[in-house]
């Protein structure tokens, strides 16, 4: 890509300031903050890198159980005891502890949980104690959730079109300071809401292409290169205290590649900006394991981003930061559905696309599965491919992909479905009135399916053992 020209913005104006860095805390000084439910160790930053500094990551003690959540030894020990009539959400809050201290040992910078993914007070409450300080939030709901929840938490508001209410609130309310915008009227709007307030933080959102993702966010947000220049521009002017680049290479992105290239076109951006940003955002798009989607080694990830980082050669002060959401807590979730017909092959369940399993009906994700049958005969040992039918009215409730089970499965059997802790809870609705159980079940034990590269291939990652 040739020379890239800033496209000047007019209107709103800030007197002229020298570059400063961002006063924010990153994973090194977070990392450290005491919580009534976790204990300190130190641990290597930035997979020892030159010049990592050494940084202390909590070891999650289990925390008390909220109301309305049990707890119990393993999946089937609960299907077995509660024998469910509904779907049921439930959690390992030792693979969130483990997710989020790899990003925490690993990642060369901040790490903000993408709230969007799993906005259950539960989960969240197992990231601040496992570690995570930074959340990334995109709306008014997210943010009052958070701060509800975390009074402590940094929030950052990720999202590049926001209500003006949402900003106001935002700001004056829950001391949110770092906003992203991807456009002239955002900005004015930015700063028409905090009375042009000198302490925020400005975020430039870059359009990048997404040919490498599964599901690909291309299009709706970002600027292209020579607007995001202009913007730039501007940010380190009325946001003398933080301003900063970032991007999204699309969900489950395949390739680490997908990185490199959009860091390089950030560099392209910087130089024809002229400025030095105090961040630069790599967003989300770290990749977990579905059933036939097994993504390189994630971390490959987190070393291709920091080797294409230190090539652009920004001064010191310029910090990483990241926004991982189904990377931190995908793993972690399963969801428990009964059979309620069947059909020859086709299998009628008590969720379906417009539960718990949107990502199956939608992006076309495959589940692992297994079936639980607490009494009566033994599974069969010969497998077979069924359809998994939900159970509202609509036609299109229903899984894109066949699932293999035992072949003599039948009405009232039982079916896991791993791989379900992001983008499943809360993309749940009580259409047609179905719908998961309020409440989360908390097992014990590993996922069904892991992640290579990952934390389970940690030598420093915590025991699962008596967790």
């Amino acid at each position: 890509m040739g020379e890239l020209k800033a496209v000047a913005i007019s209107g709103h104006s800030g007197r002229e300031t020298s570059e400063s860095s961002c006063s924010l805390e990153t994973a090194s000084a977070t990392a450290s903050v005491t919580v009534s439910a976790t204990e300190t160790a130190p641990v290597p930053a930035g997979r020892d890198r030159p010049g990592a500094a050494a940084v202390r990551a909590p070891r999650s003690r289990r925390l008390p159980l909220p109301p309305g959540v049990e707890s119990f030894a393993s999946v089937d020990q609960f299907v077995n005891e509660a024998r469910p009539d509904r779907p049921v959400h439930v959690v390992r809050p030792q693979v969130i502890q483990a997710a989020a201290q790899w990003f925490i040992r690993h990642f060369p910078g901040a790490v903000l949980y993408a709230v969007k993914a799993n906005p259950t007070p539960y989960v969240l409450r197992h990231l601040w104690a496992s570690g995570i300080r930074h959340f990334d939030v995109a709306s008014l709901a997210e943010v009052e959730l958070v701060a509800g929840l975390l009074p402590r938490a940094r929030m950052h508001f990720m999202h590049p079109v926001k209500s003006r209410e949402a900003i106001r609130k935002s700001y004056f309310q829950h001391g949110v300071r770092d906003f992203v915008i991807d456009s002239v009227p955002e900005l004015f709007k930015l700063l028409e809401e905090t009375r042009s307030a000198r302490d925020l933080g400005i975020v430039v959102r870059l359009a990048v292409g997404g040919r490498h993702a599964f599901h690909s966010l291309a299009g709706k947000f970002g600027a292209p290169p020579a607007q995001a220049a202009g913007l730039l521009v501007q940010a380190r002017k009325l946001a003398p205290r933080c301003c900063g680049l970032s991007f999204h290479v699309g969900q489950q992105a395949m390739d680490p590649v997908a990185y490199v290239q959009a860091l390089r076109l950030a560099g392209e951006v910087i130089a024809a900006a002229k400025v030095n940003p105090d961040i630069l955002d790599v967003g989300g798009g770290f990749p977990v394991s579905f059933t036939g989607l097994v993504p390189p080694a994630l971390s490959s990830y987190v070393d291709a981003i920091a080797q294409a980082a230190e090539a652009l050669k920004l001064p010191k002060k310029t910090k990483l930061w990241c926004e991982p959401g189904r990377a931190l807590v995908q793993e972690s979730g399963s969801l428990v559905a009964r059979v309620e017909l069947r059909k020859e092959n086709r299998l009628y369940i008590n969720d379906g696309v417009y539960g718990g399993l949107f990502d199956a009906g939608i992006s076309r994700l495959s589940y692992p599965v297994r079936l639980i049958r607490p009494e009566g005969p033994a599974p069969s040992a010969r497998m077979a491919r069924f359809a998994l039918l939900g159970p509202t009215c609509d036609s299109i409730d229903a899984l894109k992909t066949p699932v293999l089970l035992p072949q003599d499965v039948e009405e009232g059997d039982w079916i896991e479905l791993g791989q379900t802790g992001g983008y499943s809870a809360a993309l749940q609705s009580g259409f047609n009135g179905f719908g998961a159980s309020s409440d989360p079940v908390e097992v014990a034990g590993a996922p069904m399916l892991s992640t290579p590269g990952f934390w389970q291939e940690d030598d420093s990652a915590p025991s699962l053992v008596g967790f």
